[in-house]
């Protein structure tokens, strides 16, 4: 039978990599205005993915988007995660980062309160926005990440800026 994630742990594990200044405000990065490449690290299978891809592009059309897929939950999904995040890094392309997957139970979003995984994204040399789950879910990653948001799809619209509200800038 295996251990069901407890929240004594993760408020432990909070605690200790927060004193280490990996969720201090002064890390983070904004996000660039005019990101040319969005990376992603999710299921290549789940509807975040079909969800993020639909609101970058009907914001940004032009926006190049890069998957690095990888497992988000169960056994091994940590590990995959940060992979993930070192194969973008290794492409070398990406301005931005999304993070992200759907919502579901603490043992389904679990991997994202790893250690292995909070640290890959705090060392990310790149901007993170993370987005797992839903409005009330909050793991590990999105203290650690340069932005946080409520769900995946709010995480596109965090990352990708709409097309026609920087034309309406420009036209002032």
């Amino acid at each position: 039978r295996s251990r069901r994630p407890g929240s004594r742990t993760r408020r432990r594990r909070k605690r200790r990599l927060a004193e280490e200044g990996l969720f201090d405000a002064a890390r983070k990065r904004p996000i660039p205005l005019f990101p040319r490449r969005l990376g992603i690290v999710t299921s290549r299978h789940g509807a975040a993915l079909r969800d993020m891809v639909r609101v970058a592009r009907s914001r940004f059309p032009g926006v190049a988007i890069v998957l690095s897929p990888s497992l988000v939950q169960g056994e091994g999904a940590a590990a995959e995660i940060a992979a993930a995040l070192d194969a973008l890094y290794a492409f070398g392309d990406a301005d931005v980062i999304i993070v992200g997957r759907g919502g579901g139970s603490i043992e389904d979003l679990w991997a994202f309160n790893e250690e292995v995984v909070v640290r890959a994204v705090a060392a990310f040399p790149v901007p993170i926005v993370v987005g797992v789950g839903h409005e009330t879910d909050v793991t590990l990653a999105e203290f650690a990440a340069d932005v946080r948001a409520a769900t995946p799809s709010v995480a596109a619209e965090l990352a990708v800026p709409a097309r026609t509200d920087q034309e309406a800038r420009l036209a002032v």
